[in-house]
């Protein structure tokens, strides 16, 4: 049974994030530090250097331990189901929208429109938690040194495999963007998803629709060539690389190279927070996200997506107390990681700075009862 004592040292892991995201919010808000584009250089400097070096230096040394393949499997599965959830959703009512023909009623203000913009963001929020500064510390003291090197697996493939397929869907959605963004025939902006064929010259000043072919050649290009300039690829990769290597020969790393990546992955959390509290110093109110999208985004972070990985290890044979283990990961706060990304690529950061701060407050005490209720199935 967890303990006041235990408790405390969740506590006391989550405190330093929310120091370093008020000294964020103060820089702007009120001691006017920071200019608007002074911040986004900042956000920057946290995509490019911050959480790279951060990543490469937590798979470098994240050690060895019995992997299990189960439970990675369970999350896998679970984020499949995310993915069809959300895809199913985008279908059916963009389906109902073409029954009801171009007089249907517009969707409330209050609530994301079907669009695969959402569906991005509806994947962060139900997959992707912090569970290495608070799941670590708040597993290990509910079941122990087992159920902490799980949480520690499964950060290990978020950073290296579903951190990476995000940024993948976002330099092809901002790809997608750029391609289809000639105006309109009635001048304005063509809307997302809009699968128009791009314009090409003839040769003769006339616009001529280019082939299927020749648009994805060109999409996939892009997304190519930004992602291969992008280091938070392939981080997480080379520290697990060096990590297997490094243990099944005995290596150690240089101490020049370990001192050089530690100075910088030392500040990657931090600076990933100071820069959501600039973020939100920057809008008018503190919590800048809709009383709806709140609420909608809470429940997908603390109700669907254990729901999901409850259906996904249910389908692996997890039983016990690797289920619980697995469903109560999954109702971590959500990932710092996620709301850079979003920020960063300009899709719905006031949602995902809703959810990083509300949700991280709210944690332990949903955590805790998903604890007590688990135990007693």
């Amino acid at each position: 049974m967890i303990g006041w004592g235990d408790v405390y040292k969740v506590v006391s892991a989550m405190a330093p994030l929310y120091f370093a995201l008020g000294l964020g919010y103060a820089s702007v808000r009120w001691w006017k530090f920071f200019t608007r584009d002074q911040c986004d250089a900042v956000n920057r400097l946290v995509i490019y250097f911050a959480l790279p070096f951060f990543a490469f230096d937590f798979n470098a040394h994240a050690g060895t331990f019995a992997a299990g393949y189960r439970v990675l499997a369970a999350d896998a599965v679970a984020k499949l189901v995310v993915v069809l959830a959300l895809g199913g959703w985008v279908a059916y009512c963009r389906w109902r929208h073409w029954i009801r023909g171009p007089k249907a009623p517009p969707a409330s203000s209050a609530w994301p429109g079907p669009s695969w913009s959402w569906c991005i963001t509806g994947y962060s929020l139900g997959t992707l938690n912090n569970g290495l500064f608070v799941g670590v510390p708040l597993l290990d003291a509910m079941y122990g040194k087992w159920a902490r090197d799980i949480v520690v697996q499964l950060s290990v493939l978020q950073a290296v495999v579903w951190l990476p397929l995000l940024l993948v869907v976002f330099e092809a959605r901002q790809a997608w963007l750029e391609v289809t963004s000639a105006p309109a025939p009635d001048g304005g902006a063509r809307e997302e998803g809009d699968q128009a064929a791009l314009g090409s010259d003839d040769g003769d000043g006339r616009k001529t629709a280019a082939t299927g072919c020749a648009f994805w050649a060109r999409l996939l290009r892009t997304v190519g060539l930004k992602v291969g300039g992008n280091p938070n690829v392939y981080a997480s990769l080379l520290g697990v690389l060096w990590s297997s290597v490094a243990n099944r020969w005995h290596l150690e790393m240089p101490g020049i190279v370990d001192g050089s990546i530690s100075i910088m992955s030392r500040t990657g959390l931090g600076i990933g927070m100071f820069n959501t509290g600039l973020f939100i110093g920057l809008q008018d109110k503190l919590v800048v996200c809709r009383p709806g999208l709140t609420m909608l985004g809470m429940a997908m972070r603390f109700v669907a997506a254990p729901a999901a990985t409850a259906v996904g290890a249910l389908l692996l044979g997890l039983r016990g107390d690797l289920l619980r283990v697995a469903i109560l990961q999954a109702a971590l706060p959500q990932s710092v990681g996620a709301f850079i990304f979003a920020l960063e690529y300009d899709l719905h950061a006031d949602v995902l700075s809703t959810v990083v701060i509300v949700g991280t407050l709210a944690s332990l005490p949903v955590i805790i009862t998903y604890y007590i209720v688990l135990g007693l199935l």
